[in-house]
């Protein structure tokens, strides 16, 4: 009889097994000439080598899901280890239509191609690029270790940013994420809120923690947070930092001035990824602090390895009155 170990470093044995250790119980349904012992995060099975071995695949292939998702379902077991029919879920009549559906729409996914999961929610929510411009966005920041990402509101440059940023660090990539903004109307003066350090910055970066409660699950999130593997802070905090093995996002870069930017550009170690978002029709700076974005896009656009992904209002994927309602505002302007 031999013996295989499989230490869960990478996911909760919570997360994998469910309530009262459900998976388990149906992985050992799975293979019922092994005895499957499960400690903590260690799980041992003893048997035959030839189940043993297709065990420890089996079992592989349910981590890496709940690493990339967060959770399993029943469902999901039954579906990612081929036990159980559809037919067990759906009734007849709802598979056929998923059928007829799926031979309407193949012929178009085929000619259009199925964007790519950039990272799975906790809720099993594919995170996609949804747009030509993100997907341009997507393949710069693949392919450069800075990029700038411009346009309008809604059109998904904070939140594709994050998704590459949870992706690089769910795939070990980097160690941290480091997510920055400009405090903007307190120019990054904060003493004026109310409230401890945390209570004074955190209305000014809460987009920021939006996208993430999208990607990670919110347990997970908060101990990645507490033990500064993921970093939300004001810009100012970067100041005299070297930031590097991380993945760096500024968000709201217009509102940034000349000598910030070029600050928080160079604090860049070796390792490092940066994203850079802003939009610069909405610039809140007051009238003498020219946005620091302008010069940087300009003087820098030429540079081996940094690269400018600009969106349109045709990017936007929020609601679709928000595109209406950049195009009007931008109609006016041109009138006046």
């Amino acid at each position: 009889m031999k013996e295989k170990s499989i230490i869960l470093d990478e996911v909760s044995p919570v997360d994998l097994w469910g309530t009262n250790n459900h998976h388990q119980k149906l992985l050992q349904q799975r293979f019922p000439k092994l005895k499957i012992i499960s400690r903590g995060n260690v799980v041992k099975a003893q048997g035959d080598e030839k189940e043993l071995d297709k065990f420890s695949e089996d079992l592989s292939l349910l981590v890496e899901y709940v690493r990339e998702v967060g959770r399993l379902t029943e469902q999901k077991f039954h579906e990612l280890l081929n036990t159980i029919e559809v037919s067990t879920f759906f009734d007849e009549e709802t598979i056929a239509e998923e059928k007829a559906a799926k031979a309407i729409l193949s012929p178009v996914r085929k000619k259009m191609g199925d964007d790519p999961v950039i990272v799975h929610g906790p809720n099993g929510r594919a995170v996609r690029a949804r747009t030509d411009n993100q997907r341009k966005m997507v393949e710069y920041v693949e392919k450069n270790d800075i990029v700038f990402a411009l346009g309008p509101a809604g059109t998904g440059k904070t939140y594709t940013a994050v998704a590459l940023a949870v992706r690089a660090l769910k795939n070990k990539e980097i160690k941290r994420i480091i997510l920055a903004r400009p405090a903007v109307e307190a120019g990054e003066n904060l003493g004026f809120l109310p409230g401890d350090l945390k209570e004074k910055v955190d209305p000014y970066l809460r987009p920021l923690y939006d996208a993430l409660d999208d990607m990670i699950q919110a347990d997970k999130l908060k101990a990645l947070i507490d033990s500064r593997i993921i970093e939300i802070a004001p810009m100012a905090f970067m100041r005299g930092r070297t930031l590097d093995n991380c993945f760096v996002i500024l968000d709201e870069a217009q509102n940034a001035t000349d000598m910030q930017l070029k600050m928080f550009l160079t604090r860049m170690g070796p390792s490092a990824k940066v994203i850079v978002t802003g939009d610069l029709t909405q610039i809140d700076l007051p009238r003498k602090n020219q946005s620091g974005l302008l010069r940087a896009v300009r003087i820098l656009k030429k540079i081996k390895g940094i690269k400018i992904a600009e969106l349109t209002v045709n990017d936007v994927v929020r609601h679709k009155l928000v595109k209406e309602i950049i195009q009007a505002y931008e109609k006016d302007q041109i009138e006046e």
